[in-house]
């Protein structure tokens, strides 16, 4: 079976290729822009394997896109390219409609002419698997409900905004031309290899240059958590088994709220390096004006992957954030070029409009 993967140099898109490489019966094929967080890094333990290849390309090039369909021969489309970063979306939304929109489009139109000329057999297995957020579902209290999949869409970001558009364009592409379609919404990834904007790598990483640790608001903004392998795991069964138009939700049954999880992370660092004079990493933590539109909680309902799938996710959050610290304290190799060249820790998403 052969994959094309786009995104595959990104946090969770390089963990699906790591994923699906394991298996030889698997040919996987890489298309990333490679922008600011594309990492060809993340796919050492796999850049010599059999069954891997990297294309670099834009979802926005369709005629790019369709030779590369024609040319490995692609089974399963898993599109998980996109601009992810709630923050970044909120200071320069642009790029955030061009490639979750705009790329979604010509991924689809793409799709759906190599689809057409496909014989009988190899269209009844072909699928275009979309990988989306909860976030397009908005918030939700503090006190109780879960996202299942029939949730309305109320987006509160750009980056939302831009990932329920594209949302409903492949729903759009099954219901008006048959293209198969499998869609899936999943919670916060967090794991190996994630990208230091994000709210535990950044903590992490922080900590470690003894730098202030920062909480949006009182830090009582809820998420559920998934690690990124469980979550590859959840992707293959939806890409080959998943019943075409029909959309999975993927969580992590994992709540906690932002300052439980930094909390953790200090705690974590206190006995795996510990700070110097006995002193305590949560005394960094540096409480900050939230971000506009700040969702209150996220949480996820799995119960159908579950059920019709089979999938469970096989780490907790506990023995999962303890195999992220250990990592990044064990691959400076990976996180270092990018803190000194890339993203620093610097703050984003302040602005409240656009051009402010």
């Amino acid at each position: 079976m052969n994959f094309l993967v786009t995104g595959g140099a990104g946090f969770i898109g390089s963990a699906v290729c790591r994923h699906l490489c394991a298996n030889p019966a698997y040919r996987v094929t890489n298309l990333d822009k490679l922008t600011y967080a594309g990492n060809l890094a993340s796919l050492r333990p796999i850049e010599n394997v059999h069954n891997y290849r990297f294309a670099q390309a834009d979802i926005c090039d369709e005629r790019a896109v369709l030779d590369i369909l024609r040319r490995d021969d692609i089974d399963i489309v898993m599109n998980l390219a996109a601009e992810s970063h709630v923050d970044r979306s909120i200071d320069g939304p642009g790029a955030f409609i061009e490639t979750n929109i705009v790329g979604t489009y010509k991924m689809l139109n793409a799709a759906l002419e190599y689809w057409r000329g496909l014989p009988d057999d190899r269209k009844a297995r072909f699928r275009f698997h979309h990988v989306s957020t909860d976030e397009v579902f908005g918030d939700l209290p503090f006190d109780g409900g879960m996202f299942v999949e029939e949730t309305p869409y109320a987006p509160s970001s750009p980056y939302s905004a831009s990932k329920a558009a594209s949302d409903h364009l492949v729903r759009a592409w099954h219901e008006t031309y048959g293209l198969p379609v499998v869609l899936s919404n999943c919670s916060n990834n967090y794991g190996p290899y994630h990208f230091p904007e994000k709210l535990i790598p950044l903590v992490i990483l922080n900590a470690l240059d003894e730098r202030p640790l920062p909480v949006y608001g009182a830090g009582a903004n809820v998420r559920d958590w998934l690690f990124v392998e469980d979550h590859a795991r959840a992707l293959e069964l939806v890409a080959t088994k998943g019943h075409p138009g029909e959309s999975y939700n993927v969580g992590g049954n994992s709540e906690r709220t932002n300052l439980a999880v930094v909390e953790t992370i200090c705690d974590l660092l206190d006995t795996r390096r510990p700070r110097a004079g006995g002193r305590r990493y949560r005394e960094l933590i540096s409480f900050v004006t939230d971000r506009p539109g700040h969702d209150r909680r996220y949480a996820i309902d799995a119960s159908k992957i579950s059920r019709e799938l089979g999938w469970t996710p096989k780490e907790n959050f506990d023995s999962g954030l303890a195999r992220t610290v250990d990592w990044f304290l064990d691959n400076k190799w990976w996180w270092g070029p990018i803190r000194e060249q890339r993203y620093a820790g610097e703050r984003l998403g302040e602005a409240r409009k656009v051009g402010a």
